[in-house]
């Protein structure tokens, strides 16, 4: 913490005879970003990825069949990034789906 001297006015006299008040200034900082990343496998269908894409991360059919070809050809891909919270949620969200349409679709974070 760091502190910032505040003049008072000579209408004012202090009490004890000091002219500066110390205040304390508080320096915030943006809390760290993650991504949120899907990685490629042999069994899930492309199509399931695509609606993954377009379910979760709010992606349109042409931005998230582009992400879909980035995880197959790449092995991953960054598919958002969020806030700590946010980015668990997303991971949750379609790992849970995945399983629930017996799928093996890896998803994971990792801090930016």
């Amino acid at each position: 913490m760091t502190f910032r001297p505040v003049t008072m006015s000579h209408d004012d006299p202090p009490e004890d005879g000091v002219d500066v008040i110390t205040k304390p200034v508080v320096k915030t900082r943006k809390p760290p970003l993650y991504k949120v990343l899907l990685l490629n496998d042999d069994y899930t269908p492309m199509e399931f990825v695509v609606h993954i894409l377009e379910r979760f991360f709010g992606m349109n059919a042409d931005a998230a069949h582009s992400i879909m070809l980035t995880v197959h050809m790449k092995g991953l891909a960054v598919v958002g990034v969020y806030s700590r919270e946010i980015a668990e949620t997303k991971v949750t969200q379609v790992m849970d789906y995945a399983r629930r349409n017996q799928h093996p679709l890896q998803c994971t974070m990792e801090k930016e």
